[in-house]
């Protein structure tokens, strides 16, 4: 038996974290999510559990491992294991809608959003819509199904022609277009629930056909690929934000201890939130520069949530 389970579906992704883990001597086993059994009738391990489901897994042929996830931390609260990143967390990180729906109970201002079903209906949603506007899937990540339309009839013919690439759970999204004016994105970062610090991401241009996942608009996008040449990752020194507490008060409600959550300005400085991710990740280079490491911090967390549950091994 472990004190520390990961609950994932990305070997790249989890690896970090792991090695962070070894550091500190952790005792921990990984659970990756592809496919498995819940034992409903049975009891879980005793531990803390940490949940890093994507919602672009099905992109790396994992379809139906939120599904199972879904099944493994209903069974751990169930049972009242300690699980950071639980089943609201989840249900978050598989919904944009809901994520609006969300952030704007706590008085975070998102674009304006229109979720639809059916090409027809995408269509009558985009009468209304000021132009530029883009698509978008409901489960994503990688900016997927992210496209830019300057018309209505631009999206009749794209839909027309089947250029237009449905979202997994069928719910796409429309949405506004944001502009900003250098094209770059702030990312925060919060480790238990609190601010550890934000990344200005310079997109290099490509973020004009992407107001929203730009970290992962491509592979090249990926937060974790510390070689990668744009966009450019630099954290923000002395950041300060009216909306951190707000985005504090947000994780809390929602039972999120570990997630990154993105904004972006237009050239109006309004600032817009479009994205939560509960599976974050951080790119090692831009930390290095300033000195500090995202999966330290979270790996020191679950070693200190398995003491505080009084895990024998502690």
């Amino acid at each position: 038996m472990a004190d520390i389970y990961i609950l994932h579906e990305n070997d790249e992704w989890t690896a970090p974290l792991l090695e962070e883990l070894d550091r500190l001597g952790a005792d921990y086993e990984a659970w990756h999510m592809h496919e498995g059994h819940v034992p409903m009738h049975e009891a879980p391990p005793e531990g803390v559990f940490y949940n890093r489901m994507s919602a672009s897994s099905h992109t790396r042929g994992h379809r139906y491992a939120p599904e199972l996830t879904a099944a493994v931390l209903n069974w751990l609260e169930q049972h009242g294991r300690t699980v950071l990143n639980g089943s609201r967390a989840l249900y978050l990180e598989l919904s944009k809608a809901a994520q609006y729906a969300s952030l704007e109970t706590h008085g975070i201002r998102v674009p304006k959003t229109t979720a639809a079903v059916g090409d027809d209906a995408l269509l009558q949603s985009a009468a209304s819509m000021p132009v530029p506007f883009i698509t978008k899937h409901n489960r994503a990540g990688k900016g997927l199904g992210v496209q830019r339309f300057d018309s209505v009839d631009a999206l009749a013919a794209a839909l027309e022609t089947g250029t237009v690439d449905p979202s997994v759970d069928g719910v796409m999204l429309l949405q506004q277009y944001i502009d900003s004016p250098d094209s770059s994105i702030v990312r925060c970062e919060f480790v238990n629930g609190k601010f550890l610090y934000a990344v200005k991401v310079d997109t290099g241009g490509s973020f004009e056909l992407c107001p929203a996942d730009a970290c992962s608009l491509e592979e090249s996008y990926c937060p974790t690929d510390a070689a990668s040449a744009s966009p450019s990752f630099e954290i923000i020194e002395h950041f300060d934000s009216p909306l951190i507490p707000k985005y504090e008060a947000f994780l809390q409600a929602n039972d999120i201890a570990f997630a990154g959550i993105e904004q972006m300005t237009d050239r109006d400085g309004t600032t817009y939130t479009y994205d939560v991710n509960t599976n974050t990740n951080y790119n090692r280079e831009a930390e290095v520069r300033y000195g500090t490491s995202g999966m330290k911090e979270i790996a020191r967390t679950l070693v200190n949530a398995a003491k505080g549950a009084g895990i024998e091994s502690y």
